[in-house]
Formats: C-alpha cells, sequence, structure tokens
C-alpha cells in the first residue's frame, strides 16, 4: 500500500475529525452499548455495527455516513466540510448536551454551531493510514505465539489512534500501533511502548518518552511501507522479550 505524501490541510483536518470521532461516533455507540472504540473503515473509520438496526457511522473521504438495517436498509448523509457538530449530531441521534469524558485526551466539544473545515484528501488519508497500520499489526499478530493474548486492534477516539496491546517478555505487555499524528508528533506515526518502561539499551531503537516511534516520512520512503513497518514493530518486540 503506497503511502502519499500528506496533504496541505492535514494536521487542521486531523483534529476535526478526531473531534467528529469521540463527539459523534463515540458518543451514539456508547449510548447504545456502553463502548467507545471505533475501526477503520474504507476511507476512513467508523463504528463497528450497533444496535438492532446494525447501525454503522462512519467518516468516508469527506462525508459522514449514517447506515442502518431495518425493514428496508437505510443510508443517510452530509458532508463535513461546511457542517457543524450541531448538525451531525442531528443527523446521527446524539445529544450533545450530555457531559463525555473518554478518557484524558478527549477533544473539546468547542463551539458545536460553528461550521467545519476539513479537507477530503486528507480525511481520505487518514483512512488510508488506519488500513495500513492495520494490516501491519495484523501480520505481527499472526506471527506472535498463541500465551502472547493480542487485544483486538481498535482506534481509541481519546487518542485518536489505532492499537493493541500483547503480552511480552516475562510478564509485561506492550502497546503497538498506528497514531494519525497528535501533540508529540503531528504527522503519522507507528509506535511501540512497553508498559513496564522504556528499556536503557536497544542501539538508539528507543527514540521517544514512552517508546519507539517510526514516522511516516520514513515509511512513505522506503522501499516496501509494509514490510518496513512490520520489521520495526517486530524489533521492538525482540528487544523486549
Amino acid at each position: 500500500m503506497p503511502l502519499a505524501p500528506l496533504p496541505d490541510g492535514y494536521g487542521a483536518t486531523r483534529l476535526v475529525a478526531q473531534r467528529i470521532g469521540a463527539h459523534v461516533l463515540a458518543r451514539a455507540r456508547r449510548a447504545a452499548t456502553g463502548r467507545i472504540d471505533l475501526a477503520p473503515m474504507p476511507g476512513g473509520f467508523g463504528t463497528p455495527a450497533f444496535g438492532d438496526d446494525h447501525c454503522v457511522i462512519r467518516l468516508s473521504g469527506g462525508i459522514l455516513l449514517v447506515e442502518r438495517t431495518t425493514a428496508t436498509a437505510t443510508t443517510t448523509s452530509m458532508p463535513i466540510d461546511g457542517s457543524t457538530l450541531s448538525g451531525m449530531a442531528a443527523l446521527v441521534g446524539v445529544d450533545l448536551s450530555i457531559d463525555l469524558d473518554v478518557g484524558h485526551d478527549t477533544p473539546e466539544l468547542g463551539d458545536i454551531d460553528t461550521p467545519l473545515t476539513a479537507d477530503a484528501a486528507s480525511l481520505t488519508q487518514i483512512g488510508t493510514w488506519f488500513a495500513y497500520g492495520l494490516q501491519v499489526l495484523d501480520r505481527v499478530v499472526a506471527e506472535q505465539p498463541a500465551d502472547a493474548a493480542p487485544s483486538r486492534a481498535r482506534i481509541w477516539p481519546e487518542h485518536f489512534d489505532l492499537g493493541i496491546d500483547l503480552a511480552v517478555g516475562s510478564g509485561g505487555r506492550v502497546n503497538l500501533g498506528a497514531s494519525p499524528g497528535d501533540g508529540f508528533h503531528a504527522a503519522p506515526y507507528l509506535y511501540v511502548s512497553p508498559w513496564n518502561g522504556v528499556p536503557a539499551d536497544g542501539d538508539g531503537y528507543w527514540n521517544a518518552p514512552f517508546g519507539a516511534v517510526l514516522r511516516y516520512d520514513d515509511i512513505a520512503v522506503a522501499p516496501s511501507a509494509f514490510a518496513t513497518g512490520v520489521d520495526f514493530l517486530e524489533r521492538g518486540l525482540a528487544l523486549l522479550a
């Protein structure tokens, strides 16, 4: 899967996507199921199906879609750019007046009636990154022993990253994931983050306060983005074994 250069509006659009993910998608799923995690989907990300009508709410490029399976299957949608959070909440059927706390990185609700500015190409790129990250994580998980007990890959709306955790070494666990960017680094990156702290050695591998990261620019220029990502995560696991 090739990784194209990030669009100019990527950083601002990523923040908009995180805000929608937390306050519209995760809010709707939590109200129905008590769960908040999201999943990569073609062109973006969304909720796993939930409720009696198997509702799926997702972002695909520059569009918010709500898909329901009722007596007759229905799909409603609206553009993201120029729409408001309150308008999206009305389409989805969530109450933004209810306090939402999905973790210490929960994005602020902000002014729900101010039109949003979001670049469709950047939203698509976020989806491409999550799809890439899921493929890399799937390969790494497939090569682990059964006692690694890996968790399911999920997008956590507060951090807005795709991650898993698994057992490694003597009783420890480690987070592996794909972030589309955050306060630590604005562009996407893969990461390895041990629960028991960052080892003192590793020949330069451990390059972040929480573990190790492999940045988007370094992945995009590699002969194989997929192989480079898998090798990076597997090296971290080997160093922790």
